[in-house]
């Protein structure tokens, strides 16, 4: 059973960064696609970054430039690093992981970007 646990949330203002973090507890980290979700104010749930278990990364028009998403198959870990930050990134962030049709989620992180 896979568990996801995300650190790093906060508050931060516009332009300002930050680094959220996920550690992955269970096995086939390395055969499970991972990344992170985001879940704005009125919105869906909607893909942010992820990173195929063949390293192929995607990334949401919305942030391409200013995040970038990390994973560490020995530490087991998934990172986003968030440069740039605009209001309209305020959300609550899930980190995720698939192996075949099985999907996990964390708890979730919330970031607010405000002046």
């Amino acid at each position: 059973q896979v568990h996801l646990a995300e650190s790093g949330g906060g508050l931060v203002q516009p332009g300002g960064s930050l680094r959220l973090s996920c550690t992955f507890s269970g096995s086939m980290f390395g055969f499970s696609d991972v990344g992170w979700y985001r879940q704005r104010p009125g919105n869906q749930r909607e893909l942010v970054a992820k990173i195929t278990n063949t390293w192929r990364s995607e990334y949401a028009d919305s942030v391409k430039g200013r995040f970038t998403a990390f994973r560490d198959d020995a530490q087991k870990t998934i990172d986003l690093e968030m440069n740039n930050l605009k209001p309209d990134d305020t959300a609550v962030y899930y980190c995720w992981a698939a192996l075949r049709d099985k999907e996990s989620w964390g708890q979730g992180t919330q970031v607010t970007v405000t002046s």
